[in-house]
């Protein structure tokens, strides 16, 4: 009699068990419901190629820059001619960094970070920099500027040839928020090119960041900020802050420590 009693109390376990396990098919739909699926490629597939070619729209023909040249839709924000586009950034005035005959300009120490007359939202950007050959001073003082997107998002220009720094602050970074993939300068006194693609945070009607901006950098020809987030603004000392924006200038820094950084070949391309 134990063992029937037995027997039953076990069959009952088990039916229980296989009761309370879900359908395979209500397991595919859980799974399946974090799966991308593109709309574009459902229902009953093409047999034939040209029921998947478009012609329409046409992509805008662009001639690529070659040996310098820069391409033929970008707009152009130093030749090395003049510094008619920029202004002083803490007043507006002329901007009145040292204009030199080899084509670039310099920082003029103490007068203060320059930019841009013209504001941009999303945009492809070319810029090229050096520090001082000769090789003065270590740490954040040598050779030490910035490239700041949008006028508040800084990518670090600095010397950092047998210089080490804190690595969010080293050349190349998101100042104090992205360390560089690698630390890819030339030689002292050489001609550095950075290559940006720059989108821009979009907020609310309140104010509020609903999307992050983001920042992709290569450095003379080398990936070292791969689509980062940016998380606020890039401030020296404490958290990145959102303000709500539009459009800005691109921004050049003035370190004013003698830090002799020169700039030329900049050019945009709107997004």
């Amino acid at each position: 009699m134990k063992k029937v009693v037995l027997a039953a109390l076990v069959l009952s376990i088990a039916s229980c068990t296989e009761a309370e396990k879900p359908e395979p098919t209500q397991e595919k739909e859980a799974i399946g419901s974090s799966v991308i699926v593109h709309e574009e490629y459902t229902g009953v597939e093409p047999t034939k190629p040209e029921e998947t070619e478009f012609y329409e729209p046409k992509v805008p023909v662009v001639t690529p820059s070659v040996n310098g040249s820069v391409p033929s839709d970008a707009i152009v924000l130093f030749d090395g001619s003049s510094l008619k586009g920029w202004i002083r950034s803490k007043d507006s005035t002329a901007a009145n960094w040292h204009l030199n005959g080899d084509g670039s300009m310099t920082v003029k120490d103490k007068t203060g970070n320059i930019q841009t007359k013209q504001h941009f939202g999303d945009v492809q950007l070319h810029i090229e920099w050096s520090s001082p050959a000769a090789v003065e001073r270590d740490g954040q003082n040598r050779a030490n500027s910035g490239v700041y997107l949008n006028g508040m998002y800084e990518v670090q220009v600095l010397d950092n040839n047998d210089n080490p720094t804190y690595v969010n602050g080293q050349v190349g970074s998101i100042y104090k928020q992205h360390t560089p993939l690698a630390m890819a300068s030339v030689p002292s006194g050489e001609w550095n090119a950075y290559d940006i693609i720059y989108r821009s945070p979009e907020f609310n009607e309140a104010g509020e960041k609903i999307k992050s901006g983001t920042m992709t950098v290569m450095h003379n020809g080398i990936l070292i900020q791969d689509h980062v987030e940016i998380k606020g603004n890039t401030p020296y000392t404490g958290w990145p802050k959102n303000p709500a924006h539009g459009k800005g200038p691109l921004m050049l820094q003035d370190h004013q420590d003698n830090s002799r950084v020169s700039y030329r070949n900049i050019w945009v391309r709107e997004l």
